[in-house]
């Protein structure tokens, strides 16, 4: 199914979204990477506040290549998603929405998702050219120095992903291995 949501997400909204949905974001999202989480944990474990309000906001796992004259951004394709998963169950308890990726993750993270009504979305890998085409603005947030781990705020517009691992656990990349075991099967 075919689904546009605005970022911030809504409970509302995350809780109708099925793994394998084609989901369109328009709104306000922001990237971290490895870098990013493990300063943000830091920053946790000290009792400190978080550079964004975490709460019902997107995260996606992106560092931009230099943005072309006249672009917002450069490259913006997802990185591998279970680099973070060591800091996400902390991020998803404090009520993060939804986290743009590529690849599985752990069982932790799942059970996070679960636990707290989020997301997990897969945005296409080695499409960073197409996907910077929906990004309308960038602007690095904190933690400069890191350069491109640089936690950036984008505004978004029709950011196509897909659902991974919706709020009820469902799993598009198990269901789907699935669906190609039993139509193989069948064909026997």
């Amino acid at each position: 199914m075919e689904r546009h949501i605005d970022a911030p997400v809504v409970p509302e909204k995350v809780k109708d979204l099925k793994a394998g949905d084609y989901v369109y974001i328009t709104g306000t999202i922001y990237t971290a990477r490895d870098a990013a989480h493990k300063r943000m944990q830091e920053a946790l474990d000290r009792g400190e506040e978080l550079p964004f309000h975490v709460k019902e906001n997107v995260i996606y796992y992106m560092g931009p290549s230099p943005a072309r004259e006249g672009r917002p951004i450069g490259s913006a394709g997802p990185t591998t998603a279970s680099r973070m998963d060591k800091y996400t169950p902390a991020l998803l308890d404090l009520g993060l929405g939804a986290m743009i990726g590529k690849g599985k993750r752990s069982q932790a993270v799942t059970e996070a998702i679960i636990r707290n009504g989020s997301v997990y979305f897969a945005a296409v890998g080695g499409a960073g050219a197409i996907l910077s085409k929906c990004i309308l603005s960038s602007e690095v947030i904190a933690y400069e120095d890191l350069g491109t781990e640089a936690i950036r705020r984008l505004e978004v517009k029709n950011l196509p992903v897909v659902v991974v691992i919706d709020s009820n656990g469902n799993n598009l990349y198990e269901t789907a291995v699935l669906e190609y075991c039993k139509k193989e099967a069948d064909r026997q």
